[in-house]
């Protein structure tokens, strides 16, 4: 694993596989956020409507297109130019969402104290600089705000975690490995693509040492599972109940 890569060469590869990405989005992102992170996410946030709403790391926007109809006012900021020109391209004008081109890690043209709501779906684990990105969101934010943010699960997504098949294809078990590695390591995304991009690993311990450094209060941590109703829907997702992909995270400055 190449830990010389840092989030530059992150940037790159994201702007690189934005279209690739992005294709099967609907307006609530792809399959894996319709099921499982968005019923969590709004959960969480709670009421937006006249919030002042950061989305940081908004990818193509649709999640700053639905707060934004939900009467939030949004700005939203990410590290991808070509991300960023899909997002502005499936925004309507009348949203009124401010996009920026900007880096997480350090975001000096917005002011302190800005938002009641920070989201953050997806994106602490593409960045190097994680703890400076966590700072930067408690500069942003309101006292008494609240930052809601979503990773991949660093107990069970790993650096060579997978599921183990047996020779007929059956799904045995999901393998875990190199937990205590932290740092940078390629991934094929979406699943069954040649392309990669990269994540960077921690330890749960280390992101919650991180939040309280910062300054911040753990007030709520979920790991999304699909509903009954999403299951209806969509019931190849019956194996999320043997292993969680994500964990979600709702702290209070």
């Amino acid at each position: 694993m190449k830990n010389s890569l840092g989030t530059e060469e992150a940037i790159k590869l994201w702007d690189q596989n934005a279209e690739i990405i992005t294709a099967n989005y609907s307006e609530q992102g792809d399959l894996h956020r319709e099921v499982l992170l968005n019923p969590t996410l709004f959960k969480l946030v709670e009421n937006v409507k006249q919030k002042n709403i950061l989305d940081a790391g908004c990818g193509e926007g649709y999640l700053s297109r639905i707060f934004a109809k939900s009467g939030a006012s949004v700005v939203a900021v990410d590290f991808s130019k070509n991300m960023l020109d899909i997002a502005r391209k499936k925004t309507p004008k009348e949203l009124n969402i401010k996009y920026h081109y900007g880096n997480c890690e350090k975001l000096e043209f917005l002011d302190d104290e800005s938002f009641d709501i920070i989201v953050s779906n997806m994106v602490i684990q593409d960045l190097e600089n994680y703890k400076a990105a966590i700072k930067e969101m408690y500069r942003l934010l309101k006292s008494g705000g609240s930052f809601v943010f979503s990773i991949l699960h660093p107990c069970f997504v790993t650096p060579d975690s997978g599921w183990e098949k047996s020779e007929d294809g059956e799904k045995l078990y999901w393998k875990v490995d190199k937990y205590f590695y932290e740092g940078v390591y390629e991934q094929a995304y979406p699943q069954g693509q040649t392309d990669k991009v990269l994540f960077f690993h921690r330890t749960l311990t280390s992101y919650f040492n991180a939040i309280t450094e910062a300054g911040f209060i753990l007030e709520g941590l979920v790991e999304p599972k699909p509903s009954s109703e999403m299951l209806e829907k969509y019931p190849s997702f019956e194996e999320d109940f043997r292993c969680s992909d994500f964990i979600v995270f709702k702290l209070r400055k």
